[in-house]
C-alpha cells in the first residue's frame, strides 16, 4: 500500500530535518568545552582557605569565559602532594593547584622569604607585599620554571600546635617534637628556637601526631578546624609566626594550549577570585578561633613577640648570605 505524502506532511519532516541540523553545532561545542582540572591536598569544606580559593575561581573562569572552560575541582590530594602537583604543572601533566608557599618554595626559592618568621605583622602588610613588587619578581622566577602564579591567595597566619605544652616563650619550643614542611626556613626556624623540626608531606602528618610519632605542628587556624586536628592536640598557641600565602597555580603548557580570549578569562577570573577569597579568609579565621575552643583545644597568645623575633634572627641572616638581600629588603620595605 503507497502512502501519499501531502505537502503539509513533506513541510513538517522539513521542519524537523532542520531543527535537527541546527542542534549538531551546539553538541559539538558542548563537546569541545575545555576542561581544567585543579588539585590541592586539604579538604573541600566551606572554611577551608584552599578549597575557598579553589571554588572561587572555578565560579569566576566559568562565568568570564562564558562558558567554554570547565573548572573541575580535586581535594585531599587526588591528584597527588603538593611537590607532585608543581612538578606535574612543570611537565604539564596537571593544569594547575592551590599550592602552600613553603611547597613553591622548593621548586623556587625566592619564595622562602615569604615564610621568614615574623616578617608580616598583619594580613595587609602580606598583601602589599604580594600586589606590589616582591609578588612581581616572585611571579617572574616561577614562570621561568613552567608555572604561572595567577594569584596570591590568603592561608592565614600560621600557629604552634601541640600535645605537650602551651607555648608563651621560646623556651617552650625546645625539645617538642614539630612536624614542618620540607622547606629550610621552617626548620631552621624550629631549630632556632630550640625545637625538634620533624620535615614531613601533609598525608602523613595527622596519623603521625595522633599515634605520637610527633608533638604537633605549626598550621593556620582554618586547616586545623577543617581537617579536624582539635580531635588530636591540645594546645594552641597564637604566635602567628608566617603569614600562609597560598598560591593559585597554573602550568605554563596548560594555559599556553588555551585561546586568547580563554587566557583574558583566565586571568580576569584569577584576580576577582583571589580577592573573594582574601576577604572571606580572614573573615572566617575569626570565627575558627570559638569553633576550636568549643571543640576542647585550650587556646593562649603569646605576649613577648620581641623575644621570639630575636631567637630567630639567624634564619634573617642565612638567607640573606644566601644571596637574597634584594629581595629581603624589598620585602622588609613592603611592611614599613
Amino acid at each position: 500500500m503507497k502512502r501519499r505524502i501531502t505537502l503539509n506532511t513533506l513541510a513538517s519532516l522539513l521542519t524537523v530535518a532542520v531543527l535537527g541540523l541546527s542542534l549538531i553545532p551546539v553538541a559539538v561545542q558542548a563537546q569541545n568545552k575545555t576542561v581544567i582540572k585543579i588539585g590541592w591536598t586539604t579538604s573541600d569544606g566551606a572554611q577551608d582557605p584552599y578549597a575557598m580559593g579553589a571554588r572561587a575561581f572555578k565560579t569566576a573562569v566559568e562565568r568570564d569565559s562564558n562558558g567554554s572552560l570547565e573548572v573541575q575541582l580535586y581535594p585531599n590530594r587526588q591528584l597527588g602532594d603538593e611537590r607532585q602537583l608543581l612538578e606535574g604543572m612543570r611537565f604539564g601533566t596537571v593544569d594547575g593547584g592551590v599550592i602552600t608557599n613553603a611547597v613553591i618554595a622548593q621548586i623556587e626559592p625566592a619564595f622562602s622569604v615569604n615564610d621568614l618568621p615574623f616578617l608580616f605583622s598583619n594580613e595587609d602588610q602580606a598583601h602589599k607585599a604580594f600586589d606590589g613588587a616582591v609578588g612581581v619578581e616572585l611571579s617572574k622566577r616561577l614562570l621561568s620554571k613552567g608555572i604561572v602564579m595567577l594569584g596570591y591567595m590568603e592561608g592565614g597566619f600560621r600557629n604552634m600546635i601541640n600535645n605537650k605544652r602551651p607555648v608563651t616563650s621560646p623556651g617552650d619550643v625546645q625539645g617538642v617534637k614539630y612536624r614542618v614542611m620540607q622547606n629550610p626556613v621552617f626548620i631552621d626556624m624550629f631549630t632556632s628556637l630550640g625545637g625538634s623540626a620533624i620535615p614531613m608531606a601533609w598525608g602523613e602528618t595527622f596519623t603521625a601526631v595522633q599515634q605520637g610519632t610527633i608533638d604537633g605542628l605549626e598550621i593556620p587556624l582554618a586547616v586545623i578546624d577543617a581537617n579536624k586536628y582539635y580531635e588530636v592536640t591540645k594546645y594552641l598557641s597564637l604566635t602567628n609566626h608566617t603569614y600562609s600565602m597560598i598560591g593559585l597555580t597554573m602550568s605554563k603548557r596548560s594555559l599556553d594550549k588555551l585561546t586568547p580570549e580563554q587566557r583574558k578569562a583566565i586571568m580576569s577570573a584569577a584576580k576577582s577570585s583571589t580577592a573573594v577569597q582574601r576577604t572571606a579568609a580572614v573573615a572566617d579565621a575569626k570565627k575558627t578561633l570559638s569553633a576550636l575552643e568549643k571543640n576542647g583545644m585550650k587556646i593562649n597568645a603569646i605576649a613577648d613577640v620581641a623575644a621570639f623575633r630575636k631567637s630567630v634572627a639567624p634564619v634573617y641572616d642565612k638567607f640573606r648570605q644566601g644571596g637574597n638581600g634584594p629581595l629581603l629588603e624589598m620585602a622588609l620595605t613592603a611592611v614599613k
